[in-house]
């Protein structure tokens, strides 16, 4: 465990709320504001020059827009893990955006410790959604096809999902189960075709939705 603080990137159109946000932050032990970004362009500009452990991207800005810098940061293959941060839990927004690469969702009028501690899950790789965006991504997903036959997970690939459901991160899976990071990559990716998903929070919302988990989860 690292005393290191995470580092972050502010990206929002609206400067009382990338000054809140920054104070907010650097007024919090543990968090590091590096830059501040108002459209999504510069945004993965300064992403790709501070390499922050977190970007808070707001969605919808004048001069570039939250999912395409996302989906931008994605296809480069950036170290930070995007964290929206937005007023909109609108299927239009949320989809997108976690289908785009976000790693976590979260409304704007979030409690400040609620916030925090999603930031900390994002820096770890966790995936953090808002309730009100979970059920919709839920609703979403749910895929009267492939719910039977093919969708069948082993008993390997139902011990790597119940971890990532409880937000274990790949090398944190690893470590309990005794094998490779590489290994668990290669089940996720067979969950992910067995389900019909494309993300981690999918395939848990998914797997939840039609039973996988549950009493597996817990135990």
């Amino acid at each position: 465990m690292t005393d290191e603080p995470i580092t972050l990137l502010i990206v929002d159109d609206h400067p009382v709320v990338r000054d809140g946000l920054r104070g907010m932050f650097e007024s919090a032990a543990g968090f590091t504001v590096l830059g501040e970004a108002d459209n999504g362009v510069q945004g993965v500009e300064l992403a790709t020059r501070l390499d922050p452990d977190v970007i808070l991207m707001d969605l919808r800005m004048p001069g570039g827009g939250g999912v395409d810098a996302i989906a931008a940061l994605t296809r480069a293959g950036a170290r930070g893990r995007v964290l929206v941060l937005t007023t909109y839990d609108t299927d239009t927004d949320t989809l997108p955006a976690i289908e785009a690469g976000a790693t976590g969702y979260l409304l704007k009028d979030a409690p400040r410790e609620e916030l925090f501690t999603a930031v900390r899950a994002a820096a770890e790789g966790r995936t953090v959604l808002a309730p009100a965006v979970a059920s919709r991504l839920l609703s979403a997903v749910r895929a009267p096809a492939g719910a039977d036959g093919a969708g069948q997970l082993s008993g390997r690939e139902r011990e790597v999902l119940a971890l990532v459901a409880k937000g274990a991160s790949n090398r944190e899976t690893a470590r309990v189960l005794f094998i490779s990071e590489a290994t668990v990559k290669t089940h996720l990716t067979h969950i992910y075709a067995k389900l019909g998903v494309s993300d981690r929070a999918a395939a848990v919302a998914v797997a939840y939705d039609r039973g996988i988990l549950g009493a597996q989860a817990g135990g």
